[in-house]
């Protein structure tokens, strides 16, 4: 649906912390898809998840706090939703949000640059694919399609957070505390999705 992830070239250039803190960022971004569904479906713990997703904050952080994020995988994995279980569209990115957690932790564990581009892509796809059900139609060419995709607002947006992470990340040398705290607000869009969901009442 989309093409290649634009800023994988700046991903590669990369340390190891820095990859973590650019998965953590999207993760965050997409994670109120989760809360939501979790939420009008009764399924998965959230709280688990995001107690899971501040550890990986603090753990950017020099001294920071370090979970054991290898105990945490299972813990994510009994969070996914069963696709085929749930008719319903809000499934996907719910399911897409913690896929991300999930390579973050395996990008934070094997420092795995495919992880990084992994997550930047669920991220893309799942604007790609919200933007594609809600406005496409049948009648659309593929390239009308793209063309919707490509020029709408919430793909500009997402890749323009995209940009501003990466930018941040290469900027700085060292990720302070409050450049971890910058980061993380950055990335709570102020409560809303990368699709534009977003949970008042959390």
């Amino acid at each position: 649906m989309t093409d290649r992830l634009p800023v994988e070239p700046q991903l590669r250039s990369l340390d190891h912390s820095k990859l973590a803190a650019y998965c953590a960022a999207l993760t965050e971004r997409q994670f109120p898809n989760f809360i939501l569904f979790s939420k009008l479906v009764e399924f998965g713990n959230t709280t688990q998840l995001e107690t899971i997703l501040d550890g990986v904050w603090q753990s950017l952080v020099p001294g920071g706090a370090k979970m054991n994020f290898e105990v945490q995988l299972d813990k994510v994995e009994a969070n996914m939703p069963d696709l085929d279980e749930y008719e319903m569209y809000g499934a996907t990115p719910a399911l897409d949000a913690v896929v991300s957690l999930y390579s973050t932790l395996v990008c934070i564990l094997e420092a795995d640059v495919d992880e990084a581009i992994a997550v930047g892509n669920v991220s893309r796809e799942c604007v790609a694919m919200f933007i594609e059900l809600s406005e496409g139609d049948d009648q659309m060419s593929d390239e009308q399609i793209i063309r919707l995709i490509s020029n709408h607002d919430l793909m500009v947006q997402e890749d323009e957070f995209h940009e501003e992470v990466i930018e941040r990340l290469m900027s700085t040398k060292t990720m302070t505390k409050a450049f971890v705290s910058d980061l993380r607000e950055l990335a709570r869009n102020q409560g809303f999705s990368n699709i534009g969901i977003s949970d008042d009442d959390h």
